[in-house]
Parts: structure tokens; sequence; C-alpha cells
């Protein structure tokens, strides 16, 4: 797999190390005049935000950050499993982005509706490459059965779909979500997993080993179109990958 595998001791060297990249990359693409980012929901953010907002505040020029999300549960804003009310609680309520560069998935609203609405807003709010929106940054979490985004096991048809957004279900729970599909997230400038925790490290090792068998994880099927993949892990999430090059956290995003 050509990717750049960042290893770390602790989650929390996890989450400095990829903030401080994070208001790199800011830097770098704001000279463009805007800067596009879709986070994920999950643990893995609630590490990073706070470091973003209480590091970062004041050395980012926030007016041009422009946050999309990558997935959404079908909930209100203000209810516990809002991806959105998280964020706005650990970080957007406490750096200074303009309303109107916050572009929320609206959980609350009819699903297929939603999904078609917010994919308009995308498509107005980003720029286009390959006929499709273009992200300058697109952050993912991978779950313990290798989903990431809300594309699950048995829907890797999201990442060959002409659709920017879809309504996908959790296969247990039947909670409805809104999801980015699998085409524009592979069509980002810089894709970045972000991992903890041992439950995770043989999924891991079987998708970035490229084992016969990674195929069923859908996290398996991001392979960036013309972007850069980078996987950020602790060390319990990376322990499986003593042999893979690249292993350390000595190169940036």
């Amino acid at each position: 797999m050509d990717a750049n595998i960042r290893i770390f001791k602790t989650a929390d060297d996890l989450a400095g190390a990829l903030a401080g990249d994070i208001k790199e990359l800011i830097g770098i693409n704001d000279r463009k005049g805007s800067v596009t980012i879709a986070v994920s929901g999950g643990r893995t953010p609630e590490m990073i935000f706070p470091v973003l907002a209480g590091k970062y505040s004041g050395q980012v020029n926030w007016q041009l950050v422009n946050i999309f999300w990558v997935d959404e549960r079908c909930v209100g804003p203000d209810e516990s499993e809002s991806n959105y009310g998280m964020a706005k609680k650990l970080l957007l309520d406490r750096v200074p982005v303009p309303a109107q560069n916050i572009h929320r998935m609206r959980g609350e609203e009819e699903p297929e509706k939603e999904a078609e609405r917010y994919s308009a807003e995308i498509m107005a709010f980003t720029r286009a490459r390959n006929g499709l929106p273009f992200f300058d940054m697109v952050l993912l979490g991978l779950g313990e059965d290798g989903h990431t985004a809300s594309i699950f096991p048995g829907n890797e048809h999201l990442f060959d779909t002409g659709s920017v957004c879809t309504v996908a279900s959790h296969p247990l729970s039947g909670q409805k979500r809104i999801t980015l599909t699998g085409e524009v997230i592979n069509n980002a400038g810089r894709i970045i997993f972000i991992v903890t925790g041992k439950s995770k490290a043989e999924i891991i090792a079987e998708i970035i080993n490229e084992h016969q068998e990674s195929n069923k994880f859908p996290a398996s099927y991001v392979k960036p179109v013309e972007g850069k993949l980078a996987w950020y892990l602790d060390e319990a999430a990376g322990s499986l990958l003593k042999n893979i090059s690249g292993h350390g956290d000595h190169d940036s995003i």
C-alpha cells in the first residue's frame, strides 16, 4: 500500500502531532483562498479537536477554513450521538470559524432529502476535480468491522457510485446515517486515517499489508486517485506493523 504510516507511542502523542500537521497544512492551503476539510465523528477526533482549539486557535487563519462532515447519524444536533454536536463543543465553539464556513449535515432532516441537499452544498462550496468535489483533507476513523465513514461491510459499492452523498444504515442497530461516498473520499488531496487501540490492530495489518481477504473491509477501498494517504496510529493499533516500510513518527503528511 502506498501510504505514509506514522506510529506514535500514545494516543496523546498522536493527537498532538496530527493537530500540528493539520495546522501546517491549513497554512499551506489557505494561500489558495480557502481550505476544505471533512471531519468524522468517533473517539479519535475527540482527542484532536481540543488540541487544535487549545493550541492553535490563534495560529490558524480560521476565516478561510471550511468544515464539512464525512458522515452523520440521523439525530438532532443537540443529541449526544451527533458528530456535529461533538465537533461544535470541542472545536467550533472555541475557534473563530465563521458560521457560514460550517457546513453541517442536518441529521434531523429526512435522510434522503438531506443527502441530496448536502450534496448540492458540497458542490457549491468546494472546488471540483475529476468531475467530483475536491476536499483538501478528509479525516477518517476505522470501525472494528472495518467500516469507514458510514460505509459498512456489504456496501462496498458506495466506492463506485455517481453520488456525492448517500444514506446508509448501521448493520446492527439499523440507525440511518448520511455519508460521503467512497468516490468523493478518494478524490481528496489528503486522506488521513486516525486509529487507536489494540482491537483494530489486526484489521489495520490486513489492510495495509493488502492481505487477500482485506477487501471485506470497506476501509481497504480508500485509495486516493491523485492525493496522499496517511495512517496515524498509536502503538497499540500499529502493533502488528513492525516490518512496515516507513514505520515511525518522523514523516509529515
